[in-house]
């Protein structure tokens, strides 16, 4: 049977003053013509809308209208659609589908034009990082996707799932799962074409999956991907610097392109025989190629339309503009260059230049001559010099005219140049970019890039892009303080305690923003003192009351879901008493039932009774209803008259006794004898010298959930010891600081988490139910649980039943009131995916009702957390140390010299003195009011450093020892109190203290 998927929560702290856009920057652009709406995917996993304000389906209008100044573009909508970075997007379905593909492992399809709109859905899973997604055209019903898993996966727009997988790196005996990853991917109704760091270009047949052929030429990366209408023809870019364009009919490489000085990172054609193409570069060149009048592909034209500050990752066209998007969270709108009858302006000393061949017919006047008429009458359009680039190192391009001696030398050096070095010449010109600055921009948010965890876990420093530092409360979920624009280095020290506290959430701001990640196993294994809250004057709380920092952060964070869960309950017991009332209110009830008379003697004679519990059989053709052995049948069971003839059966042993008491997890009593114990337990030492805990015979606390009162007063042990079966001995501090021992008796049952099959759990009540009830392995499972114990107490309670849902009371946890729009996420694992899947996604404020989705999706641990206060089991963790006499002036703790113990990591250190002073010194049965506390006449010291009474072990070990082993604690008097010496106490000692018992629990320790 496989391992259920381990379900962890994630919430994500809202930004401050957070208004839309993106955060981090933008990897996917994608343009509606008809509906004029750019939209935008970004690292932060946000998805946005915009309106553009202006008609696209007229591109390159006439000049009074094209030199009127475009609307600004504007906010329309926005959707938090991945947890990851968003890697790519398209339109799909008519433009009605939006799909975008993450580094979450997803695909997802949004739908934001649809009647009733809905949050993006998961259409598709890959088992890694999903880097690319293709539509093959308008009126498809599938899209494919690609990424590091290198897989190929055609998915249904409608919900159907998975169509097709390609398994992009099994070849036969080519099989390289290390280069099988797909970076590039492009797709027609009859084809698909992926590639990657293998450099190779693979054509996948999308109907059988099955390759066609592959291509092989490129250097570098293949970075992206175009494939015409026809399918005769495929154009990639890579980041060897060149755009090739593949022959499908011919089976080669046609032309290598080589316009660009840079990584080519993306391709954008909206030409159906791709004659028109846009390509963008690493440095943030975007150049527009034109070889619809050429007859070679390598003589047409190409122009540097603009220029970015860093690379262009995706670019989108429409109408005559061009979006282009790159690693800031701002997107630039660009005015594209007309290209159509373009000319060129040329310097009157260039004249026509090709490596290869003679020149041949082009778009490069002979003598340079501006506006030009063609045929219709109307101007050529005029392209400065500065702004073209060539496009292959044996395309004709127009070069300095050099004296007559020196042109044959100048025609061999051009021929072997580069694109940019054929094309500028270091005395003259550079490139310049026709557009110098965009049209518009969609300015973006500051998003979180680096984060830092204080040490008290609760505090973190977040660096944003815009330099500034800002500390957040990962509890309050709310930002504490801004320290402006400063490094997050030099602040750090600033801010940070001196403590020690368990990693009980796993913090990233992959997206921005903070993202708290609570896994079952570690999200409980952090507290804090309450008195160390920044609002303990306003509660009351237990002398070093600890708190519980996930479970805390947990109560509030679902507080709605609670409130929406004790209504159902309130209105399920309602329901079930008002049908029990029902059951005894029978419309035209009988008030009395005749009995049959019978004369005949229906079963066997006595001597022939069962001795065990059989089911008897009637000796004639007359019979009775079964009636239970042993147990008396009342008037509300019709039956037959007792007569001298009828046995009645007696009940054997089995029958008369009743079933033992079942003791579960939650129900398991504490022994008779396990009073209040000890924080600490000396560790004696046995005969043959190895070290071994001094048990205090006590069983572990099985309630989960227990406070720390349970937790301090558990038995002690050795850490390498801990198995042992030795002869239990108890410690001298006896029974006031005694914790349970890890190791199992051998009549005790292993304590194991709640299981799927729910079995009566009080047998004194439910013995004579033997059906195994099965509950949901889900949150809904804890509710199952609960009314079954409703329909099983109903019977004995004539007025209800009381509620069985005890969310932990603002005593326990204080109240906290986070943002409601701070988001809640339920994920899960997926180990055969090697990622984690979103479940349910919603926020502070909406959870209450979500409920429905909460209790299908939501793992058991959360809601035995949320509606029974109690936390999955987990042992406490101790920390070894040896304790002593600051050079002997006071006496030893134990007369044995046994002064090795261990205790809970978040015990404080005036704890331990007070076990030295109860140790060292006799205690008064009744001490006067005004008498010291221990820590106020005494002191410890780890090296040579005095430790605060509040600082914990844990604290300890990892700021003042920070060495391996056992730390070595050391105690002495400060003089305000004399100490009187008490006996020396042994090791085996039980009683020395036992009066104090009472005392630990009345702490709350």
């Amino acid at each position: 049977m496989a391992r259920k998927a381990r379900q962890r929560i994630s919430y994500v702290l809202p930004l401050a003053n957070s208004s839309s856009g993106h955060r981090l920057g933008v990897n996917g652009l994608a343009v509606d013509t008809e509906r004029s709406v750019l939209y935008s995917g970004g690292r932060d996993g946000v998805i946005c809308a915009w309106d553009l304000n202006f008609d696209l389906r007229d591109p390159f209008e006439s000049a009074s209208q094209s030199s009127q100044a475009k609307p600004a573009t504007t906010f329309r909508q926005q959707v938090q659609a991945h947890t990851h970075w968003i890697n790519d997007i398209a339109l799909a379905d008519n433009n009605n589908a939006l799909v975008s593909v993450s580094s979450d492992i997803t695909v997802k399809a949004w739908r934001p034009n649809a009647q009733d709109p809905m949050p993006p859905q998961s259409i598709g899973i890959h088992t890694d990082y999903v880097k690319r997604v293709a539509s093959p055209g308008r009126r498809a019903s599938w899209i494919a996707s690609g990424g590091l898993d290198r897989k190929i996966c055609l998915w249904d727009l409608n919900g159907a799932g998975k169509q097709l997988e390609i398994s992009v790196g099994e070849e036969g005996e080519e099989m390289n799962k290390e280069k099988g990853s797909v970076y590039a991917l492009g797709a027609t109704d009859s084809l698909l074409a992926s590639g990657g760091p293998e450099s190779i270009v693979r054509v996948w047949d999308p109907r059988s999956g099955k390759r066609i052929t592959k291509f092989v030429g490129h250097t570098d990366n293949i970075r992206d991907v175009l494939i015409n209408q026809d399918g005769d023809m495929i154009m990639t870019a890579s980041s060897d610097q060149t755009v090739k364009v593949w022959s499908m009919t011919a089976g080669r490489c046609m032309y290598t392109l080589t316009m660009h000085d840079a990584s080519v990172w993306c391709l954008y054609s909206d030409d159906p025989q791709l004659s028109v193409f846009y390509s963008s570069d690493k440095s943030g060149l975007v150049a527009k190629t034109d070889v619809g009048n050429a007859v070679e592909m390598d003589e047409g034209l190409s122009v540097a339309v603009c220029q970015e500050h860093e690379g262009i990752g995706k670019l989108a066209v429409g109408g005559d503009y061009v979006w282009t998007a790159t690693s800031s969270s701002s997107i630039n709108r660009w005015a594209d260059v007309d290209t159509t009858n373009a000319e060129v302006q040329l310097p009157s000393s260039y004249r026509m230049q090709r490596s290869s061949i003679a020149t041949t017919r082009s778009r490069y006047p002979s003598p340079p001559q501006s506006n030009q008429p063609i045929s219709n009458g109307s101007t050529r359009n005029q392209i400065p010099f500065k702004s073209v680039l060539r496009l292959s190192n044996t395309a004709p391009f127009p070069t300095p005219q050099p004296p007559r001696s020196e042109e044959s030398v100048s025609n061999v050096s051009l021929g072997a140049r580069k694109a940019s070095e054929a094309m500028v010449d270091p005395e003259l010109h550079v490139i310049e970019a026709i557009r110098s600055s965009p049209d518009d921009t969609i300015e973006g948010q500051n998003g979180l890039i680096k984060h830092i965890m204080l040490n008290n876990r609760r505090w973190l420093l977040t660096l944003d892009t815009a330099g500034e530092v800002v500390m957040w409360d990962l509890v309050k979920c709310v930002p504490v303080k801004s320290f402006g624009k400063r490094y997050l280095e030099d602040v750090a020290p600033e801010v940070n305690t001196m403590e020690s506290v368990a990693n009980w959430c796993a913090v990233n701001t992959r997206t921005g923003s903070v993202t708290c990640v609570l896994e079952a196993n570690t999200c409980f294994d952090a507290e804090m003192y309450a008195d160390e809250f920044e609002d303990a004057d306003m509660m009351e709380f237990r002398e070093d009351q600890r708190i519980n920092l996930g479970k805390w952060v947990l109560r509030y964070l679902f507080s709605n879901l609670i409130d929406e869960e004790i209504k159902r309950d309130e209105d399920y017991r309602r329901k079930l008493l008002s049908e029990k009332k029902q059951t005894f209110q029978r419309k035209n009830a009988p008030t009395s039932i005749q009995l049959p008379e019978t004369n005949t003697n229906g079963w066997a004679a006595d001597t022939k009774s069962p001795t065990s519990n059989k089911t008897p059989r009637a000796s004639n053709s007359i019979h009775f209803a079964a009636m239970t052995p042993g147990l008396t049948i009342g008037v509300v069971t019709p039956a037959a008259p007792s007569s001298p003839q009828v046995n009645r059966f007696s009940t054997n042993t089995e029958e008369n006794s009743r079933l033992e008491k079942t003791v579960s997890h939650v129900s398991q009593p504490r022994a008779s004898h396990d009073k209040s114990g000890d924080y600490f337990s000396a560790i004696g030492t046995s005969q043959n010298g190895i070290s071994s805990p001094v048990e205090t015979g006590n069983k572990a606390p099985a309630t989960p959930g227990a406070t720390q009162q349970q937790e301090d007063t558990a038995a002690l042990q050795s850490p390498t010891d801990s198995d042992k079966d030795g002869q239990a001995k108890e410690g001298v501090f006896g029974k006031k600081f005694r914790l349970p021992f890890g190791k199992k008796k051998k009549d005790q049952v292993e304590n194991k988490p709640a299981v799927v099959d729910e079995k009566s759990e009080d047998s004194d009540t439910k013995s004579n139910k033997t059906d195994e009830r099965v509950v949901e392995d889900n949150f809904f499972g804890v509710v199952q649980r609960l009314r079954h114990g409703y329909d099983d107490d109903i019977s004995a309670a004539p007025n209800g039943v009381d509620t069985g849902i005890t969310p932990s009371l603002p005593n326990d946890t204080p109240v906290l009131k986070p943002p409601l729009s701070t988001t809640i996420l339920i994920q899960e694992e997926r180990p055969e995916a090697g990622g984690v899947a979103d479940l349910f996604e919603g926020t502070v404020g909406s959870v209450g009702t979500q409920a429905d989705i909460i209790e299908k999706t939501a793992p058991m641990w959360l809601g035995n957390v949320l509606l029974r206060n109690e936390t999955p089991l987990k042992e406490i963790a101790k920390l070894a140390f040896v304790l002593e006499p600051y050079q002997n002036l006071l006496p030893a703790v134990s007369s044995e010299g046994n002064n090795r113990l261990n205790a809970n990591r978040m015990l404080r250190a005036k704890k331990v003195m007070a076990y030295v002073a109860e140790r060292i010194e006799p205690q008064p049965e009744n001490p006067p009011s005004d008498a010291l506390k221990p820590e106020e006449y005494l002191e410890l010291y780890c090296h040579g450093q005095s430790i605060p009474p509040t600082m914990t072990l844990a604290t300890i070990k990892a700021h003042v020892w920070r060495t391996g082993g056992d730390m070595v604690l050391q105690y002495k008097a400060n003089g305000r109190k004399e100490i009187l010496h008490a006996p020396l106490a042994t090791a085996g000692d039980s009683t020395a203290l036992e009066h104090k018992s009472g005392e630990a629990n009345s702490s709350g320790q």
